[in-house]
């Protein structure tokens, strides 16, 4: 679906005096306290968020899936999506594709499309955790951990393959999530599952070209709930430092257990320059995949404070990292969700960038609690929404997107263009 230019700057020109009123007052306030607010805006423009390509169709439960009417047929269609969503905010810049879910027939027509919509393609997934139509070995009882070698050396084809159709595409990197897991004590040894799934890994990134990175995802739980092969960051990171320097750990907000302080775990990783990326989204009990920040943003917040610490530092050398979403739409639109998303992640890191560094540091040194509380949550507190708003001005995005999406009745259009009951290839 094309969106003609005139409709967003008349959306923009109707809002533009309250947009300026609200942003001349933030800017005064941020240029009092030392920030400098061009700079901030031209950050926050420049930040782009992957789309994940299973993100674009009504999600489910293990009860049933409810389609929400126009979701795309075909990965065409998914990148038309990640294109609009790109129209509205300028900040969604990237496609990730999952294999086999969306294996392009037409790489070169496919890149041209995404070309069209100036989309790039993120990071490729590889999907080991289901049994697919035509394959010979069963996934039942583990992919790159298990005990037979044929079921092994099916995985390493599938991830070699899904690397072939990124470097096709001119994606950069490989992210493998393992379901790999026992459901009893005693059903595996620990330490021969792990040495399996490293030699997999190893005949994995032996295949990576010399510009790729391979980001590997953690997960304490679920489908297997005794135990899974990479449980945790410290399970990512040992693989990753085993393998090499393209091995990169990836944080996905849902996958840690109850009340664990991911903000520390994102510090340890870029310590060690072993951050690649991140999934965002939410939870409230285990791995939701709800909207970003909407359960605990300053969960969100802090995240974005390490991050900024951690990329602004000196002390750091970490590659540069890969941003995306991985959410599940059961109730929502699953576009007005990723809108939100986005903004929701830009606003995080926005207070993070309005943090007063020095103040924060000093605050530290003499163990002051109390004040470093103060200096964070008076950065959290700042409504920096009008920079964002700014940034999208700037770059010709809807001043208030979800608002345009709704406007323009645009789910609507896409039901009579694509029906009312289709259903987007996924999760």
């Amino acid at each position: 679906m094309l969106l003609d230019k005139s409709l967003i700057d008349g959306h923009n020109t109707y809002g533009s005096a309250l947009h300026q009123k609200k942003f001349g007052l933030l800017s005064s306030v941020l240029q009092d306290e030392g920030h400098p607010v061009a700079a901030i805006v031209d950050r926050l423009a420049a930040f782009q968020i992957a789309i994940p390509s299973w993100a674009l169709g009504t999600g489910g439960t293990r009860f049933g899936r409810f389609a929400g009417g126009g979701e795309p047929r075909s990965l065409e269609e998914k990148i038309e999506d990640v294109g609009l969503l790109h129209t509205l905010n300028q900040s969604s810049g990237a496609i990730s594709l999952h294999i086999p879910w969306d294996i392009p027939q037409n790489p070169r027509a496919i890149q041209q499309l995404a070309a069209s919509f100036e989309l790039k393609f993120d990071a490729v997934n590889s999907n080991t955790f289901q049994n697919q139509p035509d394959q010979e070995n069963s996934y039942k009882f583990g992919s790159l951990s298990h005990t037979d070698k044929a079921v092994r050396d099916q995985a390493i084809a599938h991830n070699i393959e899904v690397i072939r159709h990124g470097m096709e595409l001119g994606s950069k990197s490989l992210t493998i999530w393992l379901s790999d897991g026992t459901d009893f004590p005693g059903q595996q040894n620990f330490r021969r599952s792990f040495a399996r799934t490293l030699n997999s890994f190893e005949q994995i990134y032996a295949q990576l070209p010399d510009d790729w990175k391979v980001f590997i995802e953690y997960k304490p739980y679920e489908p297997h709930f005794y135990s899974t092969v990479v449980a945790d960051w410290g399970s990512s990171l040992l693989f990753c430092q085993k393998l090499g320097e393209k091995a990169l750990g990836l944080v996905d907000l849902g996958h840690h257990l109850p009340n664990t302080n991911i903000e520390q775990i994102v510090s340890r990783f870029l310590m060690e320059g072993k951050l690649g990326g991140f999934h965002f989204n939410d939870s409230k009990y285990g791995d939701d995949d709800l909207t970003v920040g909407s359960i605990r943003p300053y969960q969100l917040f802090l995240i974005f404070n390490e991050l900024v610490d951690g990329m602004t530092s000196s002390e750091v050398k970490n590659p540069e990292l890969s941003w995306m979403i991985d959410a599940s739409h059961n109730v929502k639109d699953p576009l007005e969700d990723l809108l939100q998303s986005v903004e929701a992640i830009k606003i995080a890191y926005a207070q993070a960038l309005i943090i007063d560094r020095d103040a924060l540091e000093k605050a530290q040194a003499e163990n002051d609690a109390t004040q470093a509380q103060e200096i964070l949550q008076h950065a959290y507190r700042t409504d920096v929404r009008p920079l964002l708003a700014e940034a999208r001005l700037q770059a010709g995005a809807a001043l208030h997107p979800v608002a345009f999406y709704r406007e323009q009745k645009i789910r609507q259009e896409l039901i009579k263009q694509r029906g009312e009951k289709t259903f987007a290839t996924g999760l």
